[in-house]
């Protein structure tokens, strides 16, 4: 059993004891008085020969374990940061066991800054769709690796529904023909292996010669450098998605500007 496999299985135990603590109908009141999410998808449009950037906001991975101790953790100040130099959107880790994140962390950022918002999870359930969108997310990940086909398109329907954006990731080139059969409009490439946890930035540059025009896509995982950030930039990719790199620089602003290609 991989690491995927073991997050997915106790991501299906821990929605039985959430859909008791707060059932489907009451988020859905709840989200019934919410204004219409933010645009993430026109945020993700960069101008010619730029990218846009979604900084990560994420205390823990299982690839890497803690990236700040409990005390240093500061997801308003990190989010502030990220807007304040010039982030396009931010992506908000929620998962509790592997990644230290949470719900509560993500309605913290949104009370922080304007910017768009991914609720980035292991989503596998419609019910963590108005979860998302009741915390104030604006978009919610679909990763097609743990998704069937079926399941995929229901989850990338209900999202619309539910007033989401959706960016739908892959890893390989038959996830890629999964993704585009079902008609996602923002396509992540990761470029970590989520089996192995191998980050290569080669996966994104093998796989965006497969794109038609029209989706925007969105490289991400393993970005340090903007050379890399430039390399997938000039293939194609018109943003990156970047976590550790942000999180455990020592001047988190300066990084944001470099890997947005700002400075």
């Amino acid at each position: 059993m991989t690491i995927l496999d073991e997050i997915v299985r106790d991501k299906r135990d821990e929605l039985v004891g959430r859909r008791r603590a707060t059932p489907q109908r009451d988020l859905e009141r709840r989200c019934a008085g919410l204004p219409p999410a933010r645009d993430f998808e026109e945020a993700l449009r960069p101008g010619a020969g730029g990218v846009a950037l979604i900084a990560e906001v994420k205390q823990a991975s299982p690839s890497r374990g803690m990236l700040a101790r409990d005390g240093e953790f500061d997801p308003a100040r990190l989010a502030s940061l990220y807007a304040e130099h010039g982030a396009a959107a931010i992506s908000v880790l929620t998962d509790e066991k592997y990644f230290k994140g949470s719900l509560d962390v993500l309605r913290l950022v949104r009370a922080t800054v304007a910017v768009p918002l991914l609720r980035k999870d292991f989503t596998i359930d419609e019910y963590q769709l108005w979860e998302a969108r009741a915390a104030g997310a604006d978009a919610a990940l679909l990763i097609v690796a743990i998704l069937p086909p079926p399941l995929l398109r229901d989850l990338l329907d209900a999202a619309k529904g539910v007033g989401l954006a959706a960016l739908v990731e892959v890893h390989t080139a038959a996830e890629l023909d999964q993704a585009l059969a079902v008609g996602a409009r923002i396509l992540g490439i990761n470029n970590r292996n989520l089996g192995t946890f191998e980050t290569r930035i080669e996966t994104t540059l093998d796989l965006l010669p497969r794109i038609p025009p029209g989706p925007i896509i969105v490289s991400e995982s393993g970005f340090t450098r903007a050379a890399d950030v430039r390399r997938v930039v000039a293939a194609g990719a018109h943003a990156v998605l970047v976590g550790e790199g942000l999180v455990t620089a020592p001047d988190v602003g300066a990084k944001v500007r470099e890997l947005g290609l700002r400075g």
